[in-house]
């Protein structure tokens, strides 16, 4: 079994090599040039580029054809978990469910997730530690019927500006020019961003992502956590501790959001994905 991701998955490269996972990049275009997500532009160089550019970056999706060629490295035996970020923010699936029809001969799962940035690589993963314990792909199946239906991301963007510019708002538009000195709190529902809640300062809204994920979740089960920011390493440390001290977990992944979804949220966003884990 092969899993097979897009870059949108801002899943650490340590992470990618050490469960095997292939990744097809989309591009992010600063006018006339043209960089691959995680490949030609990393995280640290996007935000330095992003700060000195007076260009807003647009984004593409990958072609069908890179993931024909993508889809045909791996042996025609094999199956194929490809798993990409939510149809409504991207035309990735789209291209990916094009590549699988004109490969009738293989055995390819391709998956909507419904979800962006780790959230969607959390399901990633999952999958590639269930590949990895020898799961079937019955068992897999019905492991991602359950991360999608469980998992969620609350996220804090400092501003609305990049969503509303690269169209990705969806209905936090409604926030538009009634925030202030209010920092909107968004999540997805339905691959589409959706606003959850607004608050006054930036510390109480990072308390809040934690207060959130409290009321959906509770402190007793035990959880699977990853948090995400947009170059505010310091900010996401913060909200490490406070979930360590909250919940029931192990493992916390910090990752910082790549330039495809940086792009679209812009620098100082934190987020919080949790759910519970499978049995």
């Amino acid at each position: 079994m092969r899993v097979i991701t897009d870059s949108t998955a801002d899943l650490p490269e340590s992470i990618l090599e050490e469960y095997k996972i292939e990744m097809v990049p989309l591009k992010v275009h600063f006018g006339e040039e043209q960089l691959l997500d995680w490949v030609d532009l990393k995280p640290d160089n996007f935000y330095d580029k992003l700060q000195k550019s007076n260009i807003l970056p647009r984004t593409s999706q990958p072609s069908p054809a890179e993931f024909v060629e993508k889809y045909k490295q791996q042996d025609n035996n094999d199956v194929i978990f490809s798993i990409h970020i939510s149809s409504q923010l991207s035309g990735t699936y789209q291209s990916a469910m094009m590549a699988k029809d004109m490969l009738p001969d293989m055995d390819i799962v391709v998956v909507d997730t419904k979800l962006g940035s780790v959230s969607h690589g959390m399901v990633v993963l999952e999958v590639a530690r269930a590949v990895k314990e020898g799961k079937s792909k019955e068992e897999i199946l019905s492991l991602i019927d359950y991360l999608l239906a469980n998992i969620k991301m609350f996220f804090m963007v400092d501003t609305l500006e990049y969503l509303q510019k690269n169209g990705r708002i969806g209905k936090a538009q409604a926030l538009l020019g009634g925030l202030l000195k209010m920092k909107p709190i968004l999540t997805l529902v339905d691959g589409i961003v959706t606003p959850k809640d607004k608050v006054r300062g930036h510390q109480k809204a990072l308390d809040r992502l934690v207060g959130l994920c409290l009321e959906e979740y509770g402190s007793d089960k035990p959880v699977q956590v990853a948090i995400l920011h947009g170059n505010v390493l310091e900010e996401a440390l913060k909200v490490k501790d406070k979930v360590e001290k909250t919940f029931n977990n192990d493992e916390i992944i910090i990752t910082v959001l790549g330039a495809v979804i940086g792009s679209h949220i812009g620098p100082g966003a934190v987020g919080i994905m949790m759910y519970h884990k499978y049995d």
